[in-house]
């Protein structure tokens, strides 16, 4: 029985995927680690006997976004975590101001963790996750945490519009 299953889920990743490499699998499996994660908050929150927020505070919901951003941000395009990457991806290069280019290696599981850790709009969610569960779980340090982030964003902007004022400056 479990050998049908596994060819009828490979049939339908190649009919899905045609000639390209689309890892359904390994999506599934980071699916099913996502709602681990989930499901692990969820019952931390349960046994804190914290209650959930009826509705966001705005000045959280902004403070998360801004931190939300800059460490999806980080972990997919920063050369010092660039070691946490290497097991899935290749450099290519650099791709913006203190950013890098990688290219997603391997099949399966390995390609489709590397898809995830190359991609800020993809870790958004699981990094969006983990800072609203530290919200509900440890509001105090999530927040400090948060402001971190948040500043350093802050920063990039200003250093990015130091130095294209000092292009016009020169220019």
């Amino acid at each position: 029985m479990a050998s049908a299953v596994s060819e009828r889920l490979a049939a339908v990743e190649r009919d899905y995927a045609g000639e390209a490499e689309r890892p359904l699998g390994g999506y599934l499996a980071l699916l099913a680690g996502y709602g681990g994660l989930v499901a692990g908050l969820a019952g931390a929150i349960r046994r804190s006997g914290r209650e959930l927020p009826a509705a966001p505070a705005l000045g959280d919901l902004a403070l998360a976004a801004v931190a939300t951003h800059k460490l999806a941000r980080l972990i997919a395009k920063d050369s010092v975590l660039s070691p946490l990457r290497a097991p899935f991806t290749r450099y290519a290069g650099v791709s913006g101001e203190a950013e890098l280019a990688e290219e997603v290696r391997g099949h399966g599981l390995k390609k489709a963790v590397g898809e995830l850790v190359t991609c800020p709009f993809c870790l958004g969610q699981w990094v969006a996750t983990l800072f609203w569960g530290g919200l509900v779980l440890a509001p105090r340090p999530t927040r400090l945490l948060a402001a971190v982030f948040a500043t350093l964003a802050g920063s990039d902007v200003l250093q990015l519009a130091y130095a294209r004022a000092e292009q016009l400056a020169t220019a």
